[in-house]
């Protein structure tokens, strides 16, 4: 690697300040678990790094706030969210999805906020959390701002952050009657970049679907919502027929890529009956 400069503010309004949004060789540091597998291999050379470890601020731990929602800080680390009670009873779905999430090793050092803000399309939170109508604040020079995560990502690797904002807390509602679930499919183990990975939330009693949320990731460019597939469900009872119906809109509206983990042709018949899956699994899972 070439040489770097590591810069260690003990706030974020100091590290924040430390950041050129004119000067992309400037980036931040949360746990380096992404950034510095880039830059061992030539993808990316820094010529400061401002690392988050030491900042003083509030942004860690998670807390639940009175009607069942979530708080998390960004730089908590993915293993104490995976282990927490807390997001375990906000949204079950969380700490099941993260399970096979990279490793414990990766997990138990990459951060909640550079895990979001890195973009990689195969990551498995973003899909999650959007299914859950999950937002982050961000701060910048000018204050704090709300995105919702749906508004987060805008392509491959590519996210709506200014380059001097950084992610300060995530928040996800309230899953008040909401079932989820979050399936991936590799070609490896599952512990693996996921070929694709489908994201669901319903609302509803039974069999019976009022609304449903799906989010493909892995075989798209970024987090995106199938809203033909959710119309599909709304309003259904749920059988085979309908199932297959979703599966269908999804496999027809999805704007799908090829990489290493496979064609599009082939995620294509993936993504058709993992919804359905998916959809299942939710309906058959706890609320939450």
């Amino acid at each position: 690697m070439m040489p770097f400069e590591l810069a260690e503010p003990s706030s974020l309004k100091e590290a924040i300040g430390l950041l050129d949004p004119d000067d992309p060789t400037i980036r931040p540091l949360g746990g380096g678990t992404a950034l510095m597998l880039m830059m061992k291999s030539g993808l990316f050379a820094p010529s400061t790094l401002v690392s988050l470890q030491k900042v003083e601020d509030d942004c860690r731990g998670i807390s639940l706030s009175p009607d069942g929602g979530l708080s998390v800080g960004a730089l908590t680390p993915l293993r104490v969210l995976e282990r927490s009670g807390d997001a375990a009873a906000a949204a079950p779905v969380i700490p099941r999805a993260m399970r096979t999430l990279s490793n414990v090793r990766v997990r138990n050092v990459a951060t909640v906020g550079g895990s979001l803000a890195h973009a990689d399309p195969h990551m498995d939170l973003p899909p999650v959390l959007t299914a859950l109508g999950a937002s982050v604040t961000v701060m910048g020079p000018e204050g704090d701002r709300e995105i919702a995560l749906g508004d987060l990502y805008e392509g491959y690797y590519e996210t709506s952050l200014a380059s001097n904002e950084l992610i300060t807390r995530l928040t996800v509602p309230a899953q008040v009657g909401v079932r989820a679930a979050y399936l991936k499919v590799t070609t490896r183990s599952a512990d693996d970049w996921p070929a694709l990975g489908v994201a669901v939330a319903l609302t509803g009693a039974g069999e019976a679907v009022d609304t449903a949320t799906i989010v493909v990731s892995a075989a798209t460019e970024k987090p995106t919502r199938l809203t033909g597939a959710e119309s599909a469900l709304a309003g259904a009872t749920l059988d085979d027929a309908v199932l297959r119906r979703a599966g269908d809109a999804a496999a027809d509206e999805a704007e799908l890529i090829s990489d290493p983990q496979g064609s599009a042709a082939y995620k294509r018949e993936l993504l058709r009956v993992t919804v359905a899956r998916a959809v299942r699994r939710a309906l058959d899972g706890e609320a939450g």
